[in-house]
């Protein structure tokens, strides 16, 4: 038998303070969305643009190029970071998610775990789409999605948890 508290069983201060907890975290990975929208369009060809500079035809004798190439030093700091940010942000929700009683067994692993793979394909994918070859950018497009979806669908579930779910009689 499970003795686990579930979080619609907690005090209503700490729900509602962990749903606030859940929505400032919910509107900074929407700002980030925001972010990646403006500079790629939510594209493949956005983001090969992004990080891969755009193409010089050369055939002008001033070719200047909008984007150019991501240098090393700013995909270490921006790996370094978002490495760092995910982690914590996935930590914290899927923490906050394993005293969740919607979800149980193989999908409650799923949706805690699989995000921080897809962290690590996500920012590793980047790299290859950089420095090996654009077509990487579809496996940074997959494992960006199921990263999102993951997160949402774990906050859905926990603000329904927090603020609807009372106990059955």
């Amino acid at each position: 038998m499970n003795n686990r508290i579930s979080l619609y069983q907690l005090e209503r201060p700490l729900r509602i303070f962990l749903f606030a907890f859940i929505l400032v975290l919910t509107t900074a990975v929407l700002t980030g969305i925001i972010y990646l929208y403006n500079k790629t369009s939510l594209t493949p060809k956005g983001a090969v643009v992004h990080y891969n500079g755009d193409e010089v035809k050369g055939d002008e004798e001033i070719d200047i190029p909008e984007n150019y190439p991501k240098p090393v030093n700013e995909l270490l700091l921006t790996t370094h970071n978002h490495l760092f940010g995910f982690s914590f942000i996935f930590l914290s929700l899927g923490g906050i998610f394993y005293f969740s009683s919607v979800v149980r067994g193989f999908w409650k692993t799923f949706l805690m775990t699989e995000p921080l793979f897809s962290t690590i394909i996500t920012w590793g994918s980047l790299w290859l789409m950089r420095f090996v070859h654009p077509g990487f950018v579809w496996l940074t497009a997959i494992s960006s999605t199921i990263l999102y979806l993951s997160f949402f669908i774990m906050v859905t579930l926990l603000s329904y948890e927090l603020l609807f779910k009372k106990e059955r009689a």
